[in-house]
């Protein structure tokens, strides 16, 4: 998707879904949960395609999530990334950040889903801007966790 801000395309799905005569059920399907994500790439309106898949399998309802860049959790993630990078001002993670907080308050993340056959079927809409950030997110996270196991490590040696 080559838009800042999904806003406007949610007020499209949230429409179109009732348009349908479908329920949206506010939950987000985590990646433990077996399913198959829809491929549409290149299908800006791939979403359409879905919801009218969700009622055409009869589902009395589709799952609806949506992912902003609060400032907040960006400011942790910045102070985070200068303290894995400290003193390294100019460091990737520290600009990356930095770059993000132009997307302060958008929204970049929509995800769709509905159960057929025991199987959770999921169409996912995202910004690029949303993928750097769950990027740079699992980079400090690695990195925490590289630090933390070491931490622990050290002190089982004492």
């Amino acid at each position: 998707m080559t838009t800042e801000n999904l806003l406007s395309l949610k007020d499209d799905m949230v429409a179109f879904i009732e348009g349908h005569g479908l329920h949206r059920l506010p939950g987000y399907v985590t990646e433990d949960i077996p399913s198959v994500v829809w491929e549409g790439q290149g299908n800006p309106d791939a979403w359409k395609d879905f919801v009218e898949m969700a009622k055409h399998a009869g589902a009395p309802f589709v799952t609806f999530s949506e992912m902003s860049l609060e400032r907040e959790e960006l400011d942790a993630l910045a102070e985070e990334a200068g303290e894995m990078n400290f003193p390294d001002e100019e460091a990737t993670e520290l600009v990356e950040a930095q770059w993000l907080r132009k997307y302060a308050g958008n929204l970049g993340y929509i995800q769709l889903g509905f159960v057929y056959q025991g199987l959770v079927f999921l169409h996912e809409t995202t910004t690029e801007w949303y993928e750097r950030y769950q990027a740079l997110l699992e980079d400090v996270e690695s990195f925490q966790d590289i630090v933390i196991d070491g931490h622990d490590h050290d002190e089982e040696d004492e």
